[in-house]
């Protein structure tokens, strides 16, 4: 498996179907998150971008993954493989039952 970032660029006007579509957005990363496919998904401060770093066999097999998102006629997305991705857990620590 291959790691990739996506950087997806927003509209500048959000409307309201854009705006009706965010539940299933959430709910759609929240499902890809819950399998592994996606490690981490962030949203800019000013809602004009999201990154997203992924998990996948191929750079095809990212861009299946993103057509299943419910917002994305209203994403531009530019993928990109990585080399490496390092990142701190925001897990909360393992607990250690003695």
């Amino acid at each position: 498996m291959n790691t990739y970032m996506i950087d997806i660029k927003l509209p500048e006007e959000m409307t309201e179907e854009f705006l009706s579509l965010i539940p299933k957005q959430r709910a759609c990363v929240d499902k890809l998150m819950d399998v592994g496919k996606i490690l981490q998904y962030s949203l800019s401060y000013n809602r004009s971008q999201l990154w997203v770093i992924m998990i996948a066999a191929s750079k095809k097999s990212v861009k299946d993954i993103i057509l299943t998102f419910p917002l994305i006629k209203f994403m531009q997305p530019t993928i990109t493989e990585l080399a490496f991705h390092n990142s701190v857990s925001n897990d909360l620590p393992k607990l250690i039952m003695n």
